[in-house]
């Protein structure tokens, strides 16, 4: 706490009573807190679902029944899942609550007539708070008082943060100071009107961490599928639970059925896509992006317009020495020493004296300085006086003028050349005179040019190649700036992107149509302001475009949020990396090109997965139908069903890892069902078939002649005795489920060959895959089952017979019929031309809708 008082005909503050009334009215900066989702919504809507739920409840029956494998089966993955999702959501939760635009470093206010540190959460509604030069304005509130040395004391706030501009702006008696915002410059006092959550800085942080996640087109694509295979499973599970329930079926087979019922929905798919997205965050996480929002990663790979910004994106916010000009009789080498001269020697560096300082081209030494003055933006201009030495000034052209008007208009024409180029035009003269008036104020004397120099904006590594592949994959770029548009639209054609430019008072004149127009056919706009940034933004998205925006600063922010996909340079302000879904950690545009291939990787996957899982779950839909509807009993079991984690999980989970990169397809529902349909009818048809040629047999068997060994081979795998009346039927329905389980097992590894073909004999869905590794994968599938039918105790666990012959012979049999007819249907789309659908007969393997790599 300070004791020292400000001058009576300054503002005096609030008293120390008035200030903790107002606190308790709730008047003070307290900081924004929480996000838009409670940790109780998203426990609600990914572990306690209504599909969850059920599952839950199921399990919980299973569990009480004894039935341990048929409830881990049933349950564990829904459990895996809703737990993954839950740790998502959480960690995004965490991550946006912990975004704070504020510093928590103390500042300083006047009560009770003295000055008081108090942390920026104690500034209440009305404070004066004193601003020093490198301080973080807190608060919203007008400047009443510029105090500090001299007659003509200044202030200078940095507004770059919030604006984009690099420039400070003057501040007079009566301007706005925004919180979040600083001083760089002078000293003031200023009155605090907007605190908390309605000043700039809490209004931006509250932007900030609204919940904006959105789901992917794939997400959106499963979403749907998995909700219409709920609704058909609803209808069906409540038509076969009300016939078991007239039949007077026990409640353990009433459990299972349930089990087995809601097991047809697919719901692996969303643990495989989890899978998918973090495999593809881990792969590209090693090319120097940080993933933060896990389906980021497919989103990038739809992006076709990409918003930048241009200081701190575009370019690495260094300067580099382009040219230099000498002045009017000046050597060159006279002037490079003078201008290396300057630059070592002044003591309050900025970006463009560092810049000058580190060029090596430039000779000079530092030098002792007797006077100096700062740069200040409302002077645009500063010098030193060496000591023993002349006067160097360095500043705008506009501004040295008036004190060499003639030099200044000779070297016109040269300006306008490297302004036209995008470049940062600076004059070095010397001055003859000293730099100060009668009243110590900075002042400009006759002035000698010594030279024009010129600096360009350094554009960061890789970015020129990013853009031109940008432009060959058809994706739009658009820079977005608040600089000069010109200046702006210079720059673009450095880094090979040229287009027209339209400055921010011209579109914010624009609004409809009109301004969705301008926004989708400029690339270059300038004199932008933030909220500007989040219009074009929105009105992208309006005409469909599939947006990424990349930023650094917090005025990014909440145009990042809107886009389908925000990028953060990781040298920009926390703010923005906390809101962005990808962090680009070495702040190169040359990881963005690798994140869209990994997407497309993403998106050909899962494609392929959804092929085997909805495959899989029409099939068994189908034969449950069927077998239930002929009065043959129920074809599964819950652990049966789980045979399906083996022969479908597993090989979704290697091929989405083993995808090739694709272009992101539109029709995929519509592909997916010129897969799925006749996939699953032709299975579900010869896999009835070969169910109710079992059941009747082995009924047949068992009431026509009498077979000892079988029957106590059957009482053991039933658990119902001879003497029970239901013997034969739950004998014939164990033997007809096993050759089921065998032939529907057998037909979901052959699919994986039709996917990725390793001949020409199973191209009948698209052309020979160059990867051999999903060949070896089905025949270890094909090995690990015929172990699982040989070994006693994985075939109990399952629910299976041995292998006895008519187990596997009337399969084997039904498997080469099943592979013609697949093998016809999707070669020559039988099930289209059955449909009144007549599709291009002259159309090639290589063309076909699943086709990527075309046949030799």
């Amino acid at each position: 706490m300070s004791s020292t008082s400000p001058p009576t005909s300054l503002p005096t503050g609030l008293s120390e009573q008035e200030a903790r009334e107002l606190t308790r009215r709730g008047r003070a900066n307290t900081p924004v807190s929480g996000s838009s989702r409670t940790t109780g919504r998203i426990l609600r809507t990914t572990v306690f679902s209504f599909y969850n739920n059920t599952l839950f409840a199921i399990g919980i029956a299973l569990l009480v029944l004894g039935r341990y494998s048929d409830a881990l089966v049933s349950v564990g993955l829904g459990i895996i899942n809703a737990a993954l999702a839950a740790f998502q959501e959480l960690r995004a939760k965490r991550q946006l609550d912990r975004l704070q635009l504020l510093a928590r470093e103390p500042v300083t206010v006047i009560r009770d007539d003295a000055d008081r540190q108090v942390m920026p959460a104690d500034v209440v509604e009305g404070d004066v708070v004193r601003v020093r030069r490198g301080d973080q304005i807190v608060v919203d509130g007008p400047l009443m008082a510029v105090t500090g040395g001299g007659d003509r004391p200044t202030l200078e706030a940095d507004e770059s943060l919030l604006t984009g501009e690099s420039d400070p702006v003057r501040k007079t008696v009566g301007d706005r100071l925004l919180s979040g915002s600083s001083c760089s410059g002078g000293e003031g006092l200023q009155r605090a009107e907007a605190v908390g959550a309605e000043s700039h800085a809490g209004r931006l942080t509250l932007a900030a961490r609204a919940d904006t996640t959105g789901l992917t087109p794939l997400q959106s694509r499963i979403e749907l599928v998995v909700r219409l295979l709920i609704l058909l499973v609803v209808l069906m599970s409540g038509a076969i639970l009300a016939q078991a329930l007239l039949e007077g079926s026990t409640v353990l087979r009433f459990v299972q059925t349930s089990a087995v019922l809601s097991g047809l929905v697919p719901y692996g798919l969303f643990f495989l896509i989890a899978v998918a997205y973090a495999v593809g965050a881990a792969r590209i996480a090693g090319r120097g992006a940080l993933v933060q929002q896990v389906n980021a990663v497919e989103a990038v790979s739809r992006v076709d317009v990409v918003c930048t910004d241009k200081t701190g994106t575009l370019t690495s916010g260094r300067l580099a020495l382009t040219d230099l000009v000498p002045g009017p009789g000046v050597p060159d080498d006279e002037a490079r020493r003078l201008l290396g001269t300057f630059a070592r020697s002044v003591s309050a560096t900025n970006a463009t004296t560092a810049a000058l300082a580190a060029d090596g081209s430039l000779p000079g030494e530092r030098a002792a300085t007797t006077d100096e003055v700062e740069f200040r933006s409302a002077l645009r201009w500063s010098a030193v006086a060496l000591d023993g030495g002349p006067t160097l000034v360095l500043g705008a052209p506009s501004a040295l003028r008036p004190s060499a008007p003639d030099a200044v208009e000779a070297l016109d024409v040269v300006r306008r050349v490297l302004t036209d180029r995008g470049l940062r035009v600076l004059l070095l003269a010397t001055a003859d005179g000293p730099l100060r008036d009668a009243d110590d104020e900075p002042h400009l004397p006759p002035l000698r040019i010594v030279a024009m120099v010129a600096l360009a904006d350094e554009l960061r590594d890789g970015v020129r190649e990013v853009l031109a592949g940008f432009a060959a994959d058809g994706v739009a770029v658009k820079v977005i700036s608040g600089d000069d548009p010109d200046t702006v639209a210079a720059l673009a054609r450095r880094a090979g992107l040229d287009g027209p430019a339209i400055a921010g008072p011209a579109l914010a004149a624009l609004s409809g149509a009109d301004l969705d127009e301008a926004v989708d056919t400029h690339a270059v706009f300038g004199r932008i302001a933030p909220e500007q940034k989040e219009q074009i933004v929105d009105s992208l998205r309006r005409r469909d475009h599939q947006v990424a925006m990349v930023g650094d600063g917090v005025n990014d922010a909440r145009a990042l949020k809107r886009a389908h996909v925000g990028v953060a340079m990781r040298s920009g302000s926390s703010v923005t990396r906390d809101v962005a879904d990808i962090v680009l950690l070495d702040d190169s545009f040359a990881t963005l090109p690798p994140a869209r291939t990994e997407g497309r990787r993403i998106i050909a996957g899962v494609g392929n997965s959804m092929y085997l899982f909805l495959a899989r779950v029409a099939t068994q839909m189908l034969v449950i139908l069927t077998v239930t509807l002929l009065g043959l009993g129920f074809p599964y079991t819950p652990t049966q069903v789980g045979l399906t984690l083996f022969t479908v999980g597993l090989p979704t989970f290697f091929l989405t890892l083993w995808a090739r990169p694709d272009e992101p397809r539109d029709d995929l529902l519509v592909s997916l069902a010129r897969f799925v349909l006749p996939v699953s009818i032709l299975t579900a048809g010869f896999a009835t078939a070969v169910y109710a040629y079992l059941y009747r047999q082995i009924t047949i068997g068992f009431t026509q002649a009498d077979f000892p060994g079988a029957i106590a081979l059957f009482e053991k795998y039933t658990g119902v005795p001879a003497s029970d009346p239901t013997f034969v039927t739950a004998s014939a329905t164990l033997g007809a489920q096993s050759g089921l389980s065998v032939f529907v097992s057998t037909t979901a590894i052959v699919l994986i060959l039709f996917l990725e073909p390793p001949h020409r004999l199973f191209t009948a869905w698209t052309g020979i895959s160059p990867d051999r590794r999903p060949l070896w994968l089905a025949l270890g599938l094909f090995a690990a089952f015929a172990i699982v039918l040989v070994v006693p105790a994985t075939r109990t666990y399952f629910g299976l017979t041995a292998p006895d012959p008519p187990v596997v012979q009337v399969p084997a049999v039904a498997l080469v019929g099943w592979f013609v007819a697949v093998s016809l249907a999707l070669r020559h789309r039988l099930l289209e031309r059955l449909v009144g659908v007549h599709p291009d007969v002259d159309r090639g393997d290589d063309e076909r809708p699943g086709s990527t790599t075309p046949p030799p």
